[in-house]
């Protein structure tokens, strides 16, 4: 007698025998009792949760005729008639289930919806199931719509897809939509101990919770995997042998990577990675574990009375210690360190290493310990504190605004800030003490400076400020600062020396000058572009010939062949049939250099102008107008 394997043998024969889907079967059940049937239905779910099953069994309901014989449609088949047994056997005459997957096209189809002019030979209903339907092509789609729509009063229509979003629109509001979840691992855990308590075959709890997590919701998964690990156990379920035959860590394991690395230790989490290694357990397995562990750990750090919930879980306690020995923040981390590193194992060449920098990566990312108070306090508190002058930056205040003529200019310009105490090159604008008082031209200005402090300054001649509470005392060192009635003629006294453009240096060379022209001219002609063109621009022409020409490029990614064939084509387009050859070295003379000198100088010259212009220093001197840094552009 031939094996029947378990996925086969303890399929559900009626509504009460499935399990996991009790919305869908509570649906069907009401709809058989008080027969408002559809005449479509459109079963969708992943793989291994029952849609073939139900669709078995809502044709047996239709067609069950009772023990005696005078049996009607009922929710519960009897499953001894004719009908039931035929239906089971896959040989009903008046049942058709039709494989999409491979009869896909319109004309499998339109051989089906020829049975559909003809009453039912032995049945009450002629049921066509089309599994897998989002596979059939928009042809076929189209063929069966009109039937799908208005079908005879004796056809029923069951669908079943994986994918119900490639099913047309068309079609899916001529059915009746059930979705079958995938099932709880506490389900399927369940349904796995009956099955084994009837095949009278010993297992280990915590061997089924491994089979039940790696079914991910498929009940047949479950039952396949089960068949797998009896053959691998010699007829009992191990936890070790389950393990082991699934590729998945130790929980031990797990553990005590998760408290590695909640004390912050490295070395153990590398150990651990390399015992991983060595037992040949998966790297991928392990980081879905951990994900499954700070799942429940995260859930008890949020809600602490759930821990007393679990304690039939031999797990249970170690998950409770090690919440409460991980931060709440960190655990999310971790989560989605681990959650996202999955994906970065195939990218990695060893699957060990990418998951040890995965794990190594919340190391990185924990806090730095907190100094304490006396620490801190000898840190910010030197014994010997020196007045240093500040070299903050400058910082606008806030005053209140000057009313003073409005002025245009060709170049952006802002009213001065207050002079700071310590800035070099800080100067006062008086230009309000021009009517109350002589200009005291070139007197020097007593300023307090003050340490991590910046004073302001009052310009001469005008109303003393609101004492500030918070000022040191009076026998504070005073800096003489010069008063400049003119501002540095150089634009890097407004700008700042950073800001100021830096000019390249080239060595000119006769081959550089030839090869800036020709790149030049085939760039103006759009001969040369994109990668090609930035090759040519980012190039030095080192020698040349009547057939070969040696370019030198200082960064190895202009080099590849394709940019080079493509420059050599273009130079042959202008006239210039020769072979590139193209080094790596230093560039001193190319044309992207001879370029950026060009644009300093323009830059340079533009400051200039604007800098020596009269009416631009009168307004800076007489109204202390300051031009935007980054505002003159040359034309």
């Amino acid at each position: 007698m031939s094996y029947l394997v378990l996925a086969r043998k303890y399929r559900p024969r009626t509504f009460t025998e499935m399990v996991g889907q009790e919305h869908v079967v509570q649906a069907l059940t009401n709809a058989l009792t008080t027969q408002r049937l559809h005449h479509a239905y459109l079963f969708t779910g992943t793989r291994g949760v029952g849609k073939t099953t139900v669709s078995r069994v809502l044709a047996k309901s239709l067609n069950c005729q009772g023990v005696d014989g005078t049996g009607g449609i009922t929710a519960e088949p009897c499953g001894v008639c004719q009908a039931c047994r035929d239906i089971d056997a896959g040989r009903f005459v008046d049942y058709t289930e039709l494989d999409a997957a491979s009869n896909r096209g319109v004309d499998e189809v339109q051989s089906l919806l020829e049975q559909a002019v003809y009453k039912p030979v032995q049945g009450r209903f002629k049921v066509f199931m089309i599994d897998e339907v989002h596979m059939l092509t928009n042809t076929a789609f189209n063929a069966m719509l009109k039937t799908l729509e208005e079908p005879p009063e004796y056809l029923k229509f069951v669908l079943a897809t994986t994918d119900p979003q490639k099913v047309p629109v068309t079609v899916l509001s001529r059915c009746l939509q059930f979705n079958l979840r995938p099932m709880a691992p506490e389900t399927v855990l369940e349904h796995l101990g009956h099955v084994l308590a009837q095949e009278h075959i010993t297992s280990e709890p915590q061997a089924l919770r491994l089979i039940a997590r790696a079914a991910r919701g498929s009940m047949r998964d479950a039952l396949s995997l089960t068949d797998q690990a009896i053959a691998y156990g010699g007829g009992q379920l191990q936890e070790a042998a389950v393990r082991q035959m699934l590729g998945s860590a130790d929980r031990t394991h797990v553990f005590r990577l998760i408290e590695a690395l909640a004390l912050g230790d490295g070395k153990s989490v590398v150990d651990t990675s390399e015992a991983l290694r060595v037992h040949g357990l998966s790297a991928a397995a392990t980081l879905e574990d951990m994900t499954v562990v700070l799942q429940r750990m995260a859930v008890w750090q949020a809600v602490p009375s759930m821990a007393a919930d679990s304690d039939a879980d031999p797990e249970a306690q170690d998950l409770v210690r090690l919440a409460q020995l991980m931060p709440a923040d960190e655990t999310q981390l971790l989560y989605s360190l681990c959650l996202h590193g999955r994906q970065e194992l195939g990218l990695a060449p060893d699957e060990y290493a990418a998951m040890t920098m995965v794990l190594l990566r919340l190391l990185a990312f924990k806090a730095a310990p907190q100094p304490s108070a006396a620490a801190s306090a000898e840190k910010k508190t030197p014994i010997n504190p020196r007045v240093e002058p500040v070299v903050e930056p400058r910082v606008e205040p806030r005053v209140e605004p000057r009313v003073e003529p409005r002025v245009e200019s060709r170049v952006a310009l802002t009213p001065p800030p207050m002079p700071l105490a310590a800035s070099p090159g800080a100067h006062t604008k008086p230009a309000e003490a021009a009517s109350a008082s002589p200009k005291p031209s070139g007197l020097p200005l007593p300023v307090r400076e003050l340490p991590q402090r910046t004073a302001h300054v009052p310009a001469m001649g005008s109303a003393p400020s609101r004492p500030d509470t918070k000022s040191p005392p009076d026998d504070a060192g005073w800096v003489a600062v010069p008063v400049r009635q003119q501002p540095e003629s150089r634009l890097s006294s407004e700008r700042g020396a950073a800001s100021t453009p830096e000019v390249p240096q080239v060595v000119a060379t006769p081959e550089g000058e030839f090869w800036h022209g020709l790149v030049t001219q085939m760039a103006a002609a759009e001969t040369i572009n994109a990668l090609v063109r930035e090759l040519a621009l980012q190039s030095q022409l080192v020698a040349r010939d009547s057939d070969t020409w040696m370019l030198r490029v200082e960064r190895e990614s202009l080099n590849n062949t394709t940019s080079r064939e493509r420059l050599q084509q273009a130079l042959a387009n202008a006239g210039h049939a020769v072979r590139l050859t193209v080094e790596v070295g230093r560039v001193q003379d190319s044309p992207a250099k001879r370029n950026a000198v060009a644009a300093a100088e323009r830059q340079l010259a533009a400051e200039a102008i604007i800098l020596n212009d009269p009416y631009v220093q009168g307004l800076m001197r007489d109204y202390g107008a300051r031009i935007v840094p980054g505002s003159i552009q040359p034309v």
